[in-house]
């Protein structure tokens, strides 16, 4: 099944300046300095498993290289990973405006007619700008018979309050409605009152931490958990709006004062939808790379690999925190997390992932 690739792409002034070098003469040198600049190193992308080489071609030298990859009888794929898993955001987009440019067609339609099944998938989520790409995860997990949940969870606690409010301009640009309208439109009872203020609020995303304040939320959470009161207004608020250093500080606190973990005492009924989706919550807030292990793991070692989770995983944290996942993946499983995924894929799905997610071995 395709997926879709229906995407109006918004060029900023940066992709049109770039494109009108290549008139020149100088024009490989002047873009070859340009993507060098888009990739000056940053705390987030030390923590990536997506590496980039310091020198790269040209926009327009991989849009060729890309349509060279389909040309012919069949389509080449290695030529396609080698390109695109070792490229950013910035100049994946760059690249995607200059394939329309050169050859007035769209790169993403393009990949959906040479490409099939979870390989193409991949290549297109990776391919999307980031807030695009979780606003198609997003809609998409709106429109399951079985409301899937759990990505909209994903997204709403672990990207940066900047970047969910990105996925929600992206969201609303392409679907005409806002992210919370159509979550609330697809959802009900306790499960709205938890997602529609986890995708409106706008976090705090410093350090500082208020310890009165955290020591009061501690004896708020300990009382309604006590009480059941698991949807109460004042529980579902700390863990809605405060920051996450200011979680942090107050899960600590509960975990001093009262002597248990707050998910293990969300555990009464392990079977509970509601009760799930809090653990969850705090689990992604507080520490993510656990939460991501999880679902990889889970992915990995279930009777039949779930594609799904893997792909959405390795494709929206390899320029983020992939690094820290893998890491805490060998932990958990004594495992490296490229050797768990040539064992469990295979073909060019396989090479796709592994490129993205690093060797160990390297």
């Amino acid at each position: 099944m395709h997926v879709i690739t229906k995407y109006t792409n918004v060029v900023a002034k940066l992709a049109r300046l770039s494109l009108s070098l290549y008139k020149g003469p100088s024009s490989a040198l002047s873009v070859s300095s340009l993507f060098f600049f888009l990739h000056t190193k940053t705390d987030r992308e030390r923590m990536a498993s997506c590496r980039v080489p310091d020198v790269v071609p040209s926009p327009v030298e991989d849009a060729e290289q890309l349509r060279k990859a389909f040309a012919g009888w069949g389509t080449n794929e290695g030529l396609i990973i080698s390109i695109l898993t070792h490229r950013n955001a910035a100049q994946r987009k760059l690249i995607q405006q200059a394939y329309a440019e050169t050859y007035g067609e769209d790169l993403l339609k393009s990949f959906d007619k040479e490409l099939s099944s979870d390989f193409e998938r991949a290549v297109v989520l990776w391919t999307l700008a980031p807030a695009e790409r979780d606003a198609f995860l997003a809609n998409e997990s709106t429109k399951l018979l079985t409301k899937n949940y759990w990505i909209l969870l994903e997204i709403a606690t672990t990207r940066s309050s900047h970047d969910l409010y990105q996925v929600k301009v992206a969201y609303h640009a392409r679907y005409k409605k806002s992210l919370e309208e159509d979550v609330a439109y697809h959802t009900s009872g306790d499960v709205r009152k938890l997602l529609v203020p986890l995708l409106s609020t706008f976090r705090y995303e410093g350090d500082e931490i208020n310890v009165p304040l955290s020591k009061k939320e501690a004896k708020i959470l300990h009382e309604k958990i006590s009480d059941k009161a698991y949807n109460d207004e004042e529980l579902i608020r700390i863990l809605t709006t405060r920051s996450k250093a200011q979680l942090n500080a107050t899960l600590n606190q509960y975990n001093n004062e009262f002597g248990n973990a707050i998910n293990k005492d969300l555990k009464a009924d392990k079977d509970d939808e509601f009760l799930k989706l809090l653990r969850q919550t705090i689990k992604s807030l507080t520490f993510p790379e656990k939460y991501f292990e999880k679902v990889l793991r889970l992915a990995i070692n279930k009777l039949g690999t779930d594609e799904g989770a893997l792909t959405r995983v390795i494709t929206t944290r390899a320029e983020v925190d992939l690094q820290r996942i893998k890491e805490e993946y060998y932990r958990r499983n004594s495992v490296h997390l490229d050797h768990a995924i040539v064992k469990d894929t295979s073909g060019d799905y396989e090479k796709f992932l592994v490129e993205l997610v690093g060797h160990a071995d390297a």
